[in-house]
């Protein structure tokens, strides 16, 4: 239901009194993170935020951020609506507008990669990267994507539209596959866990071997409809997955999946030679399961060099 409040603040935004709107913002946000705790006090003002993030003058609408309206008042980097607050205002204005205007360093970080991500080179125009992540993207980045799909599409009022990214998407180029006896499993990898916390809602495991014997780790049954694709195709899926929860961003699963690559790699860091010179070698498998959920991934990803591969595979309802 729409109440007085609600039509009293979109009156606000319709006649341009994004001062009025903010300091509304601050001022509802602060008591309700008194009232109800930091996290429930966000997301109860988060749809203010949303329209200030969205609407406002970018000006003004990186002060959602800025901590001299006092304490609790401030938005931070988990503050969302439909998705993060930072990366509503990341859609909306270039790098070059925003750049001069925002403050907290994990913020600005979240927004520089979302404008990556978006298309935007940065790798001249934005401070590096604190992991070494580059700030543009890679061809094996930016080839695999479907129009608009790589950051959610918000909508004025509240509310975005966004790409269901799944791998595999179809069983088209698949085939009907005898997975081999499943390989030595390896407990403790480092990159194991990069990849567990980029898909949180999925099974992950290591084993020493080829790809289609990590599949056969978490697969359900050893025949299945799969086939080798190449490593880009499986990117959408995988950053998407890192950024699936509404208070991450695709920044999130950009810089997640360059973790895992580099701890895949053995590097300390997200190297980007060494992420790149994987990426060059890798075989990448997916294959189907009987019972997907409307969102799933499957995929086996094999280093030839270190003989190792992972299997990453799960599924959700929405």
């Amino acid at each position: 239901m729409i109440t007085y409040e609600d039509r009293r603040l979109r009156a606000l935004a319709d006649d341009g009194r994004w001062p009025e709107l903010l300091a509304a913002y601050r001022r509802a946000r602060a008591g309700a993170a008194a009232r109800a705790g930091e996290l429930l006090g966000a997301a109860e003002v988060a749809p203010l935020g949303h329209l200030i993030a969205y609407a406002a003058p970018p000006e003004l609408a990186v002060r959602l951020f800025d901590r001299d309206g006092g304490p609790g008042t401030a938005a931070g980097a988990g503050d969302h609506d439909s998705g993060p607050l930072w990366e509503v205002l990341a859609t909306r204005h270039s790098w070059l507008r925003l750049a001069p205007l925002l403050g907290p360093a994990p913020v600005r970080r979240l927004v520089a990669h979302t404008r990556v991500l978006i298309g935007e080179d940065l790798s001249r125009g934005a401070e590096p990267d604190p992991e070494g992540v580059p700030m543009r993207l890679e061809p094996w980045e930016a080839t695999g994507w479907g129009e608009g799909a790589r950051v959610r599409d918000y909508l004025p009022a509240g509310g975005a539209r966004s790409a269901l990214l799944t791998l595999p998407a179809s069983r088209e180029g698949l085939g009907p596959v005898a997975l081999p006896e499943p390989g030595l499993r390896l407990r403790g990898q480092r990159a194991t866990q990069a990849l567990a916390v980029l898909a949180d809602w999925a099974e992950v495991a290591c084993v020493r071997g080829s790809a289609p014997q990590a599949a056969a780790q978490l697969a359900r049954g050893s025949l299945v409809t799969g086939g080798y694709l190449p490593f880009a195709l499986a990117v959408p899926a995988l950053v998407q997955a890192g950024a699936v929860d509404r208070a991450r961003g695709g920044a999130h699963g950009r810089l997640a999946l360059w973790r895992a690559l580099g701890a895949m790699a053995g590097a300390d860091g997200p190297d980007r030679a060494e992420v790149n010179a994987l990426v060059a070698r890798m075989r990448c498998f997916t294959w189907c399961e009987p019972a997907a959920g409307l969102r799933h991934l499957h995929v086996a990803l094999e280093d030839p060099a270190s003989g190792l591969a992972w299997a990453v595979s799960g599924s959700e309802d929405l």
